[in-house]
């Protein structure tokens, strides 16, 4: 693999990763609610999930999914279920997402980091579609002449760090804009935008038809 392979890969990936999906969703809810460290523990779980997925697409995993619809249509109604399951929690939540010190009278009770690092690695783990991209992206950029396991280590690491990356960015953008978003009216509003959207994201995974490769 040369550096040039490299330099593509990267950028290929980038540009898909920094497109808004659940991950982006789920660190911005994270940070706006807890604060940006606990958003980090998130960007950690998806990235974790994230090589799973990488694992999986270099197994062969992508390949049976694209090949089995049974196999297919498990995943893909697992991971729109969880999405729909997230979802429906911000829908149906009494207290605003987003409330001060002094409004709320006390502290917000956190999740522990592990909560929000499965959390996180569930959303990631469940999606046939990151499957299927990185099935579709390794073969281009991967030398078959030569070794592959430090291959895909390699672009692996970069998609986890640019991952991480991104995320990291959402979170602390999020956080920034903390201080406009705690009004109670407002914040409200946010919780319902961000229950709709982990939902549509959940029905377009179910709209995902199997394509053979």
């Amino acid at each position: 693999m040369d550096l040039h392979a490299l330099l593509a890969f990267t950028l290929v990936a980038a540009i898909a990763i920094a497109s808004p999906g659940p991950a982006t969703l789920m660190a911005i809810n994270n940070s706006l609610a807890y604060g940006p460290r606990y958003a980090v523990w998130s960007s950690l779980g998806n990235a974790c999930g994230l090589f799973c997925l990488s694992a999986a697409a270099m197994l062969g995993l992508g390949a049976l999914l694209a090949s089995s619809e049974w196999l297919f249509n498990a995943v893909k109604i697992l991971g729109a279920g969880y999405l729909f399951y997230l979802g429906a929690k911000q829908l149906l939540k009494k207290s605003p997402m987003l409330t001060s010190e002094v409004e709320a009278g006390q502290q917000q009770v956190k999740p522990s980091r592990w909560k929000l690092f499965k959390s996180a690695f569930l959303t990631a783990a469940t999606n046939p579609k990151a499957t299927m991209f990185f099935t579709a992206l390794f073969p281009q950029f991967i030398d078959q002449g030569a070794a592959l396991l430090p291959q895909f280590l390699i672009l692996t690491a970069i998609f986890m760090g640019l991952s991480l990356t991104s995320l990291s960015l959402y979170a602390a953008l999020a956080s920034r804009a903390k201080g406009v978003l705690t009004r109670p009216e407002f914040s409200k509003w946010v919780s319902r935008v961000v229950g709709s959207t982990f939902i549509f994201f959940g029905a377009a995974i179910l709209s995902m038809r199997r394509q053979g490769v």
